[in-house]
Order: structure tokens, then sequence, then C-alpha cells
């Protein structure tokens, strides 16, 4: 008798737990972090370089801490992005073989980021002192989303790029790369060399 209400009793405990509405529990989908992006506000660089151009006002130039890098070299820190646009500088001294070595350079080092872009785009663009720049924007998730080279072929060659030392997925970063992007034509539209 004992078994047969114990048999009883199982059965109608799992009848009854079918009976009930089943809750589902659903993970939270993962969330992004919120960016509050000054506005645009800039000011004109005051190191003495062989270049001038305006940078940001929420950031700093540094000087290039690269053992292979040249005394003109800068970053552009952004410290509340954790974000730099690296600067680098090279006299050419109107040798066409120099100028030729550097545009290589740029070209190889955009390429670089091939194994883990899903495009890379080149486009020239005329700032608005005259100057013509090339512009690599880099699709992906890629350490350097834009680069870009400018020279006036005769004595100066720059080459800039802006780098995130982070393993942040570049969708999440999409509005920092944006506003970055748009410090760096500032840049570009404000350049003068010296």
């Amino acid at each position: 008798m004992l078994k047969k209400i114990l048999l009883f009793s199982l059965i109608w405990i799992v009848l009854a737990s079918c009976s009930k509405k089943e809750e589902r529990y659903v993970p939270k989908p993962k969330g992004f972090n919120r960016l509050d992006l000054p506005p645009h506000a800039y000011q004109k660089l005051t190191q003495p370089h062989p270049y001038t151009f305006e940078i940001s006002k929420f950031a700093e130039a540094l000087p290039d801490t690269f053992r292979t890098a040249g005394k003109d070299w800068i970053f552009i820190n952004y410290p509340q992005f954790k974000a730099n646009i690296q600067i680098t500088y090279k006299e050419i001294g109107n040798n066409p073989a120099l100028l030729k070595s550097y545009i290589d350079d740029s070209y190889k080092l955009a390429s670089k980021h091939q194994i883990r872009a899903s495009a890379i785009q080149e486009q020239r663009v005329m700032s608005k002192t005259g100057k013509t720049a090339i512009l690599f924007k880099i699709e992906g998730d890629v350490p350097s989303p834009y680069q870009f080279y400018t020279t006036d072929s005769t004595k100066h060659f720059m080459r800039g790029a802006i780098y995130f030392p982070t393993a942040t997925k570049n969708d999440s970063l999409a509005p920092v790369i944006d506003y970055l992007q748009k410090d760096m034509i500032q840049l570009l539209n404000t350049l003068d060399w010296r």
C-alpha cells in the first residue's frame, strides 16, 4: 500500500509539474559602453616641428616613444578614448627615390591589416589648404581603422594613423572612430609645412 501511495504521489508531482507554464530564462544581451563624445574643438599645435596643424583640445601631443621614432614623430593622444593618432614625419630632400620608398612604406603598412580587414578603401582627398593626401579606410577588427599620407613631393612627407591599443571590437568603437576621423581630417585641412 505504501508503494502505491508513493507511486501515485510521484506520478501526481510529474503531472503537476508538466501542467504549469514553463518559465524560460534568457541571458541578457551583451551591453555596450556608453560613450559621451565632447564637441569638436581645436587648437594649434605649438611644438616646434617642420609642420603645424590643429589638434583637438581634448588631446595632447606627446613625443613618439618607439625606439625607431624620428625626432619629429608624435602621438596625438586621446586619454579618454585610449587612442592615438601617430604622426611620422620624414624629410625628402628633393630625392624622388626617397619619396617613392616612403610612399611604398605607407602602402605596405596599410596592407599589413589585410589579414584582419574586411576591406581597405583608398581615397585621394584635397585639403582646404590645397594639399593632396591619400586616405586609407581599413574596415574590420583592426587596430588602425584610418591611415593617411601627404607630401609636397620635394621636402616634406607625413604619415598618420589612428591606433587603438585595445582588443575591443571596432563596431563598438564606431562612434569614437568617426570622431577621431573628423579630427584627422581637421589635421589635414589645417596642415602647413614650415
